[in-house]
């Protein structure tokens, strides 16, 4: 059997802004399923490691197959590592979104491509590898001749539609003591990710989807309790729920609170929601089962923005209901917004940032838009892209990355400003943010107005 390494190249720590760090758990589950087969396989994760200690080590342990993740932000770092460690390994294989949106630009370094999910292909790629290197038959791949003259696209897999079938990520390969150690450090409490569905049935125009699709799947609530519960065997404090939307389907979650609730598991939890998913009952359900904190995808204080332009399906007073229905069940909130999408004007903005920073929220992020491929904000702004999105410095550097109607210092301004009312308001109260916060919004709003 191969002998096969799993490669998260997450170097470029610096320059990303978000606190959040979380274990590969795409590649978790692919080496789930490979051990499952008999596969001995291992996960070298860069989130606390550097480029040259991966390399060293992929190239001390001589894997016959190296998978390497890409996204949108990793696309340099991936394609040089596998320029790096293209003599010592047999096999190289890209994954992930960039590759399954965009697989050319990963075929001239990688022998092959997975396009979507990659569970069942990984295995078929495994064990073909084994029999001799005949990929004809492997379903949602693309590769090239052994000349590499011509790129083969095999016949595209269908989703998994059982995703209880699938084993738990193989988190005994994860370094769960750096990342306990980076949480206790920069939060005080430990935490980690699971993932309880697959798909998202909205259009969001800045979202892209092309691993899970357009259709939501559920595994069963005893199944993901049971995986609650092997993390919490695990010694972590709290479980971040990293779907899309946790909240997209009221009796599914019902269902899971029930059955947390009914096994006693005393584990914390926060996850995701939409504006228009969560009502009063199902947030004091949620409460009582253990979520402490749920963050919102707000993304817009604007409802012309939110509807036409950002084709949210939401408006802003469904919103302030429903992180008034979270905060009345005793959860924290979060929220995130965006600003100088394509189409707003200085009003527009203003009115996002009067909306979120009179949100009763406990954490609060703006970004600026970033225009991944696939997606709709990406064919508005094509045209018009800068050398820096090219070089794809990374996902959320707070970087615009093309010319607008707006410069990245208004916009960082606003940022700016925004985050000053917020902590105005949390520190001083609704009394005090009228002596203080007022008085400072008026000037900046004016400020704002004037700049270009």
């Amino acid at each position: 059997m191969p002998e096969i390494l799993l490669v998260y190249p997450f170097f470029r720590r610096r320059l990303d802004r978000s606190p959040f760090r979380f274990p590969p758990l795409g590649i978790g589950y692919i080496a789930s399923c490979l051990k499952q087969r008999k596969f001995k396989v291992g996960i070298l994760d860069g989130t606390f490691r550097n480029r040259r200690e991966i390399i060293r080590e992929i190239k001390d342990s001589r894997p016959e197959i190296v998978g390497i993740y890409s996204m949108y932000s990793m696309e340099k770092d991936s394609v040089d590592l596998a320029r790096k460690v293209r003599g010592t390994v047999n096999l190289l294989v890209a994954g992930g979104p960039l590759p399954t949106v965009n697989p050319s630009i990963f075929l001239n370094d990688f022998d092959i491509v997975v396009l979507g999910e990659a569970e069942n292909t990984m295995l078929d790629i495994a064990e073909s590898f084994a029999n001799g290197g005949d990929y004809r038959n492997v379903e949602g791949i693309a590769y090239k001749d052994k000349d590499n003259s011509e790129v083969h696209y095999t016949s595209r897999r269908s989703y998994i539609e059982d995703l209880n079938s699938i084993p738990f990520p193989a988190r005994e390969l994860f370094d769960n003591d750096a990342y306990k150690r980076y949480y206790r450090k920069h939060f005080g409490y430990t935490i980690t990710s699971i993932i309880s569905s697959r798909g998202c049935p909205f259009n969001c125009d800045f979202c892209s989807k092309p691993i899970f699709g357009d259709r939501f799947k559920s595994r069963s609530p005893k199944n993901i309790v049971d995986e609650m519960e092997s993390i919490f065997n695990l010694g972590y404090d709290s479980i971040w729920f990293a779907d899309d939307c946790f909240t997209i389907s009221r009796d599914r979650v019902m269902e899971i609170c029930d059955e947390v609730m009914r096994r006693g598991l005393e584990v914390k939890w926060q996850c995701l929601s939409r504006a228009d998913a969560l009502d009063q009952e199902t947030a004091q359900k949620m409460s009582e089962a253990g979520c402490e904190r749920i963050y919102f995808g707000l993304e817009s204080g604007d409802n012309t923005i939110l509807k036409t332009i950002m084709i949210k399906g939401i408006d802003v007073e469904a919103a302030r209901k429903t992180v008034h229905n979270a905060k009345s069940a005793g959860i924290e909130t979060g929220a995130f917004f965006i600003l100088g999408y394509p189409g707003e004007n200085n009003e527009t903005i203003l009115n996002t940032i009067r909306f979120a920073t009179s949100l009763p929220l406990d954490y609060l992020s703006f970004t600026l838009p970033y225009p991944i491929p696939g997606t709709g904000l990406h064919e508005k702004v094509k045209h018009v892209l800068r050398e820096q999105y090219k070089r794809r410095i990374t996902l959320i550097d707070h970087s615009l990355l093309f010319r607008a109607e707006f410069s990245e210092f208004k916009l960082k301004f606003g940022i700016v400003k925004a985050m000053t009312q917020f902590k105005i308001r949390r520190s001083l109260g609704e009394r005090g943010y009228k002596m203080f916060g007022k008085p400072f919004e008026k000037a900046t709003d004016t400020i704002f107005r004037k700049m270009r």
